[in-house]
């Protein structure tokens, strides 16, 4: 016979299960209709989920809709702009971009291919535009249902609220420009214009001018590059200098297809990072000696990211570009450098120096980092939350393609939103975070700066393995080894992460494939006669590629050793297949 006492804590414990289902994650609020927020869409609906996306403007795209003037509060880009990464690594995971796409295109295309991605999956139906959200509260009882009140205006500037039970913030943060003119003394009686990247379009204005470009980020090379060809004369000024590479690698392959491979990662963990960082720079100082071009940095190659252009070095070359120190202030028309010398009549500078990261309509008590920064778990999660039911895409810097981290971040975040993935202690999270800061500030002495940087392919596995689909090499190794030569030498291509687990996609192997044939394809204009050429035998090859993939695998997984013995005779069961579907076709 139950006491009163045990009967009462019994219902209690149904209803909060009863509560606990009741409450559990349905609406999700994803705000932006940019890239990351159309990759949430689609994920939403494909965990079950009901996604209401709003968009202050009247198209998707967000970043990468070009305007032919900038708006306040939102992203702007320079009518020129051509993407830094190639198509087949920064696509969609399950939805790999037109073949006869350029490696490198223009904006407008890849408006396109968002446009091509939403019209096949229906994400426009869940797109409310011209809808603005003013403010994302937790509700009274947040830390029993995780609930958000959402306030957001329309289009007739009528204000609504809602209810979500999740938020997924894709606002984007190139929104809030950074023009430190206080920190040069003269700039109030300074002649020429000044003005911010954001503000920039064309180099149309500056035909026959003098001008001066501040920053040497990927922005500032593009812009003093595109100036220098019309102006009379326009100069680089960098704090620090810059490692410069091409979009091109050897053969004129894209070099992000080349670089950002599973081997590199290992080797370049494996290799002392002297090595690594003198084997590169000296690469790069074979095509243009960055001292003589006044392009050397203070820092190694690995330590920062790089300047990914192809045509700065050229315009230093012919003359039209030249390199200058930081700025130091402003003296009626001229710009006073640090090392002394003054550049006269300057027309114009554009200042390429960065974006103030701020998202208003969030509470402010999530701005909890030293600088009021965002702290983010994984640069996802705000370890404050009670319950975790609000994500932060995209506030991540790394060397590689955004798009394919911030769809594998979605996908992490609507598994946590649903119980299928926990986080850990709000401790934990807080000391992870410092952990990374720390050692990224070895590279990154700005803290904020130093908080930003993941390394491109262990956080990409790091969440496919919180999701289920970080695929297993040892197995790929033994059951498909054609794939296996594929996804470990070859690209780290999306589709990688389509292969097993949960969304698992049934193309995704023969994406894999087929991505050099995608690479190819733009090129094929013309029909060019191929020499008849037959492979060499020398060196037995398959029996080097056993050896190797084994070895690797070994290497990978030291736990499995014995499964990846087992194996063996089915490898060579496949070699002659191997032959033929990977080392001779490439």
């Amino acid at each position: 016979m139950k006491s009163d006492d045990d009967v009462f804590s019994m219902l209690l414990s149904f209803i909060c299960i009863l509560q606990e289902c009741t409450t559990m994650v349905r609406r999700v609020a994803v705000v932006g209709a940019g890239s990351s927020g159309l990759a949430c869409i689609k994920i939403c609906v494909d965990e079950g989920l009901e996604p209401v996306c709003f968009e202050s403007s009247d198209d998707i795209g967000g970043l990468w809709k070009f305007k032919e003037s900038p708006e306040p509060e939102r992203s702007s880009i320079y009518r020129s702009l051509v993407v830094n990464t190639s198509k087949e690594m920064m696509c969609f995971s399950d939805f790999p971009m037109p073949a006869d796409y350029p490696n490198y295109f223009h904006n407008s295309q890849l408006l396109q291919y968002f446009r091509l991605y939403a019209e096949h999956f229906d994400l426009f139906k869940y797109i409310n535009f011209q809808t603005t959200v003013k403010s994302v509260t937790q509700r009274p009882d947040f830390s029993l249902s995780g609930q958000w009140d959402i306030m957001t205006i329309n289009r007739e500037g009528k204000e609504e609220r809602h209810v979500f039970d999740a938020v997924l913030v894709c606002s984007g943060h190139y929104t809030r420009p950074v023009l430190p003119l206080s920190d040069f003394p003269g700039h109030e009686t300074f002649s020429g214009k000044c003005f911010h990247s954001w503000e920039y379009k064309d180099a149309d204005a500056f035909r026959e001018k003098r001008v001066v470009v501040v920053g040497i980020g990927n922005s500032g090379g593009d812009i003093a590059v595109e100036t220098s060809r019309s102006a009379k004369k326009t100069f680089l000024s960098t704090r620090e200098g810059v490692w410069v590479i091409s979009r091109m690698s050897s053969n004129g392959l894209p070099l992000d297809m080349t670089a950002i491979t599973r081997l590199n990662n290992i080797l370049t963990l494996l290799l002392p990072s002297t090595l690594v960082n003198w084997a590169t720079e000296r690469a790069l100082n074979q095509k243009y000696d960055h001292r003589l071009y006044g392009l050397k940095p203070r820092h190694r190659f690995l330590d920062k990211r790089p300047l990914i252009n192809n045509d700065l070095p050229g315009q230093i070359l012919q003359g039209a570009l030249v390199m200058k120190p930081n700025v130091k202030g402003f003296k009626d028309s001229g710009v006073v450098f640090e090392d002394g010398t003054v550049e006269e009549n300057i027309d114009a500078v554009v200042f390429c120096t960065g974006y103030k990261v701020s998202f208003p309509f969030l509470p402010p008590a999530l701005s909890e980092g030293p600088h009021g920064d965002m702290t983010l778990y994984k640069r996802l999660f705000p370890p404050s939350l009670v319950q975790p039911t609000l994500a932060v895409m995209g506030l991540f810097q790394t060397k590689g393609p955004i798009m394919p981290i911030v769809e594998m971040q979605a996908r992490w975040a609507v598994k946590v939103f649903a119980g299928l993935s926990r986080l850990p202690s709000k401790e934990k999270m807080l000391a992870v975070i410092e952990s990374e800061t720390k050692r990224n500030m070895k590279s990154y002495p700005c803290h904020r700066q130093a908080a930003l940087q993941v390394d491109y392919i262990p956080y990409l596995d790091f969440m496919a393995n919180e999701v289920g689909v970080r695929p297993s090499f040892v197995t790929l190794l033994l059951r498909d080894p054609v794939l296996w030569v594929k996804v470990f030498l070859g690209p780290c291509t999306p589709y990688q992460y389509r292969l097993t687990g949960p969304g698992q996609w049934a193309g995704a192997r023969q994406a894999i494939l087929t991505q050099w044939e995608r690479v190819a394809q733009p090129f094929r204009t013309r029909v060019v006669p191929e020499p008849e050429s037959r492979p060499s035998s020398f060196c037995s090859p398959w029996l080097l590629i056993f050896g190797g993939t084994v070895i690797t695998a070994v290497l990978l997984s030291k736990n499995e050793v014995v499964p990846v013995l087992q194996g063996a005779a089915q490898i060579l069961d496949r070699c002659k297949i191997f032959l033929k579907d990977s080392w001779f076709t490439g």
